[in-house]
């Protein structure tokens, strides 16, 4: 008797199953998002299942102090901006999802993290079901030299996958990508929802039971969001996001979740001929460029894990020749420049109602830190008075909807920094201003309490 084969529907967000087409999903709530698979029932078993029980071959619960710990050894990739996102380095046993936009440089920088890792002689292999092995090689002389550690695959099918896996024995596994991976199990095909989902925990159980390191690339959606489930997020060890212009030379690696180390980190990179270069003062990177005597530009800072960033703030202030004036942010909330504005019309008086507004973060930096506000609305003003902030001069703090400026977090950090690019006055909160000037010397401390203060240094 032939398999009958059903058809459901899945939601691409969450993993959430129908029998039938939905227009919002009841498990994410989000529009859209079904998509139809076929689906082969599995067989039933035949006979008796044996019990875990009558065979006393089952886990047993243990209490905290019967567990035994031991320091986790992680692997050194030698790029130390990527050892910086991962906490450290690579933990063995771990499954880590890397996504980012077609041609942002997922392939390279894993390419070049097997390259290091296997200069240490630990085997690495590098499985890819977009590329021959052809264009794997012109990619790899452009790179530079690899060691006879590094192995190579092209295949699609998880079931040769895993077999090369166990017959290899490697430490480090490389998928590009998990949407080409095809799990015979499964009907669909690649890269639906079933494909994808079955397919990583599969890599999962390979990773966790011979304890290898598992890197899985992604492909993202127009929203910027990994392809698939939202449940493959939820079964990896760590998500890192590769953002960044295509067309620019910087490039920034996130992590979003990371199970052994810091959420709030990033490494920052520059494309060049020979593949992605460290950049490990992303600072002086961002101010690179930076007009002289500009009105609307003023330098602020921001903390990136326990990283500070100087960035330039930009602002354009124009008459309107419309009747209902228009408002743009690059970089930043866009919510939170209007916020702003509203701000200095109510409490500092500034007219912007018949005029434009346009507010960028130079270096295609996009911060949502609160700490960039001061910056903003000094830049702002700075284009509307048309007077330029002198040079030397950096400026942070969050702004209320009274107007104050209230304190932010790593103050000293954020002055060192400023200090060593040769920034002279830094405008902070009122609140830091006496433990600032205690700690920091050679650089001019002025603490101001609200918008109003800060205006008068214009």
């Amino acid at each position: 008797m032939a398999t009958k084969i059903k058809t459901v529907f899945f939601c691409q967000s969450c993993g959430y199953e129908s029998s039938k087409w939905m227009g919002q999903c009841p498990g994410c709530r989000e529009w859209n998002t079904f998509v139809e698979e076929t689906v082969k029932p599995a067989s039933k078993a035949s006979g008796k299942q044996s019990s875990a029980l009558s065979t006393g071959e089952y886990n047993k619960p243990v209490s905290l102090s019967e567990i035994e710990m031991r320091d986790e050894e992680r692997a050194d990739t030698h790029i130390g901006e990527f050892n910086r996102v991962l906490g450290g380095g690579l933990v063995r046993g771990s499954l880590i999802l890397v996504g980012g936009d077609p041609g942002i440089g997922k392939s390279t920088l894993l390419l070049q993290v097997a390259g290091n890792l296997s200069g240490d002689k630990r085997d690495v292999l590098y499985i890819s079901g977009e590329e021959s092995l052809r264009q794997i090689k012109l990619r790899a002389n452009r790179l530079g030299k690899f060691s006879e550690s590094l192995k190579f695959l092209c295949e699609t099918n998880l079931s040769n996958v895993e077999e090369a896996i166990v017959r290899t024995k490697p430490e480090v596994i490389i998928i590009d990508s998990i949407q080409t991976m095809a799990n015979e199990s499964v009907s669909s095909a690649p890269g639906s929802v079933s494909q994808v989902r079955e397919s990583t925990a599969v890599l999962m159980r390979i990773a966790k039971s011979m304890n290898i390191t598992v890197f899985i690339v992604g492909h993202v959606t127009k929203e910027g969001q990994v392809a698939g489930p939202r449940v493959l997020e939820h079964m990896v060890d760590t998500v890192l996001y590769f953002e960044g212009d295509r067309h620019a030379s910087y490039r920034i690696l996130r992590a979003v979740k990371n199970r052994f180390g810091s959420t709030n980190e990033i490494g920052v990179f520059e494309m060049q001929e020979k593949g992605l270069a460290e950049v490990t003062n992303p600072s002086e990177f961002m101010l690179d460029g930076r007009p002289e005597n500009a009105s609307g530009s003023v330098v602020t800072c921001s903390v990136e894990g326990t990283r500070p960033i100087l960035i330039e703030v930009q602002a354009l202030v124009t008459h309107t020749n419309f009747g209902f004036p228009r408002r743009q942010a690059n970089g930043t909330d866009y919510n939170r420049v209007n916020l702003l504005m509203a701000v200095l019309e109510k409490r500092i008086g500034l007219q912007l109602g018949d005029f434009d507004a346009y507010v960028n973060l130079a270096g295609g930096m996009k911060v949502a830190e609160p700490s960039l506000d001061l910056g903003i609305c000094l830049a702002i003003i700075s284009s509307f008075k048309n007077k330029p902030i002198s040079d030397d001069v950096i400026a942070f703090g969050e702004v209320g909807l009274s107007g104050e400026v209230r304190s932010v977090s790593m103050g000293e950090s954020r002055v060192m920094e400023a200090q060593k690019l040769g920034f002279k006055t830094c405008i902070v909160p009122k609140a830091l201003e006496d433990k600032l000037k205690k700690s920091s010397k050679g650089i001019e401390i002025i603490g101001v309490a609200s918008v109003s203060d800060a205006m008068k240094l214009i």
